[in-house]
């Protein structure tokens, strides 16, 4: 089967903000580049891409057939999607225990596994 593996930065410290990065020791820091670099070579794992911080973001909507636009999401920074991986696993135990070892899942944020709907 194939979920996806959303990643939540929530609070996790990313380079996006060098104050938060600063938090986390240059150890730490590295860590967390080795670890979604392992992630990533994980047989079964498709590497998704890292997105952008929310505000950079533009919501799109259509309404009476006029395309509106809107700057950034409609969710709060903790709530905003960070980036995203697919993963091919014999069962939902196997992508819960990848999801375990996404550093944003330690540091503040969430991982949502969601199974991909196979045509």
């Amino acid at each position: 089967m194939k979920y996806m593996l959303l990643i939540h930065q929530g609070d996790a410290p990313t380079p996006y903000s060098p104050e938060d990065w600063a938090r986390l020791s240059e150890d730490e820091q590295q860590a967390v580049y080795a670890d979604y670099e392992a992630i990533n070579e994980t047989p079964g794992v498709s590497p998704g891409l890292q997105m952008q911080p929310p505000e950079t973001a533009t919501t799109v909507r259509v309404q009476d057939g006029k395309t509106l636009t809107t700057d950034g999401p409609f969710v709060t920074v903790k709530e905003a999607l960070g980036g995203y991986l697919l993963y091919e696993a014999d069962d939902l135990d196997a992508a819960i225990e990848l999801a375990s070892r996404i550093p944003a899942a330690r540091l503040g944020g969430a991982i949502e596994v969601r199974p991909i709907v196979e045509y």
